[in-house]
């Protein structure tokens, strides 16, 4: 796991959101408590959001980016495309990062290993230090609350923060 984040991707009601907080931490430091960890690709039409190495992320960004655009912007088949190149180059496979990308019909994670991951529910996915914490917000609201797909996701994120030491308040939140 890594100490680095929270990201929380939601998607329901024909709604994608994604969100992250904004610390940056180096071991028990705080670095920089307004990072934006999260970002449109494939001309606004996925999300996409990070934790681990911030240097590591970016190249990875840039680099899904590149073959969603090959995929001509379908999801699924740039996660696969992305996952065989990951697992193939050795250089990819010490990187130190994993992404969630979503749009409004698929929600994925990708490892640090390569691997790519659907959640069983098929709308709420999390990763980084805070990663339980707002996912387990997350359920609880889906279930128990009615709010809107950005409320649920900002208001989870807020509860990681108050619990994760790695994870601040400081929330960016966008939305599809």
């Amino acid at each position: 796991m890594f100490h680095a984040t929270t990201i929380l991707g939601y998607k329901a009601d024909g709604k994608a959101v994604i969100g992250g907080d904004g610390q940056v931490s180096f071991g028990d430091t705080v670095l920089k408590g307004n990072a934006t960890k999260i970002r449109t690709l494939g001309e606004g039409k996925v999300l996409a959001g990070f934790a681990g190495s911030t240097a590591d992320a970016f190249n990875l960004f840039d680099m899904f980016e590149t073959i969603l655009v090959e995929k001509k912007g379908d999801l699924f088949k740039s996660v696969i495309g992305f996952s065989k190149m990951w697992r193939k180059d050795k250089h990819l496979r010490q990187l130190e990062a994993m992404m969630i990308v979503l749009n409004t019909e698929h929600i994925y994670i990708l490892t640090g290993t390569g691997d790519v991951v659907e959640p069983e529910d098929g709308k709420i996915a999390s990763i980084g230090s805070g990663g339980n914490y707002a996912i387990s917000a997350a359920r609880a609201l889906d279930r128990h609350a009615d709010l809107e797909p950005k409320d649920l996701v900002q208001k989870s994120l807020e509860i990681a923060g108050d619990i994760c030491i790695y994870t601040n308040k400081n929330i960016k939140i966008l939305e599809l």
